[in-house]
């Protein structure tokens, strides 16, 4: 969206900021969200006299917006995004605030709406709750690709799935402080959510992870972009925070094309290569798709 020149330069400089070690992000621009359509039977957000029109989404697959989950901040991509840009991508990492699913899909929809053309839109972990929301009636996302991640349907939460198996191991190191956050207990970080990631990277990933607001664990979707997008899922069959079983059963749900991957959780990191090549498979099918 065009921005008069005088006050462009300074917007930029007051939306970017780092996140920490190893952050590489999109600096958002402040747009406000495309209101659901009523074709899905939902009530139509209000609409801003000044909303934006949605980028037409025509063209090759060149654009890629990833959201991270909990415990991680935007760096955890880093890897998948350097990989994705020696393709010729261009990849925004979104910094999720972790404080509750509106605040999320908010950050999220202000990076989507930077996009010029299609795009893909990733969720790692309860970054699927976060796409499957943002994801639908968005005219610019041409598919979704899921990394252990959690898909809900509509009125359903992350509990709600969780619940399908027993507990898993990392569900036994998380606590809640007095402010109603959850943190990863740093000893378990390196056994539970990134067994396959070197023990120097985890200490550094446990010390600057992001806590996650525990109520947004029982929050809903009020929308499914899997319901109306091509989706792909990868499968992390060793992963010890999300059940395996889990994964499979939202993956077959959606229909998605599953991608397994013998990960722990954290696979972002410790299979940026894998993941960057099965969204830039989806990307290239999408394109020859439109």
């Amino acid at each position: 969206m065009p921005l008069k020149r005088p006050l462009c330069a300074a917007v930029l400089c007051l939306c970017f900021a780092g996140s920490g070690a190893f952050a590489q992000s999109s600096a958002p621009a402040a747009v406000p969200q495309t209101p659901p359509s009523t074709a899905s039977g939902m009530t139509p957000a209000r609409e801003p006299a000044h909303e934006p029109a949605a980028a037409p989404m025509t063209g090759p697959v060149r654009n890629v917006v990833l959201v991270h989950g909990a415990f991680v901040d935007g760096s955890s991509w880093n890897g998948v995004v350097a990989k994705l840009q020696q393709k010729g991508y261009r990849v925004s990492s979104v910094q999720n605030p972790l404080t509750s699913l509106a605040d999320d899909a908010a950050a999220t929809r202000r990076v989507l709406a930077r996009q010029q053309g299609p795009t893909i839109l990733v969720g790692h972990s309860w970054g699927g709750v976060v796409i499957t929301e943002v994801g639908a009636n968005a005219p610019n996302v041409a598919g979704l690709v899921y990394v252990a991640a959690i898909a809900p349907d509509r009125n359903e939460s992350t509990m709600d799935l969780m619940k399908r198996a027993a507990p898993m191991p990392a569900g036994a190191g998380i606590v809640k402080d007095s402010s109603g956050f959850l943190w990863l207990d740093r000893s378990r970080y390196h056994a539970d959510f990134a067994a396959d990631v070197s023990e120097n990277v985890t200490r550094v990933l446990s010390a600057a992870q992001v806590p996650i607001a525990a109520a947004a664990f029982d929050e809903t979707v009020s929308q499914v972009a899997w319901k109306e997008k091509p989706s792909w899922y990868v499968l992390t069959t060793k992963d010890r925070a999300v059940s395996p079983d889990v994964e499979r059963f939202m993956a077959e749900r959606m229909g998605a094309t599953i991608v397994p991957i013998a990960s722990s959780h954290l696979a972002p990191v410790s299979h940026a290569g894998a993941i960057a090549e099965v969204i830039d498979r989806a990307a290239r099918e999408l394109s020859r798709q439109q």
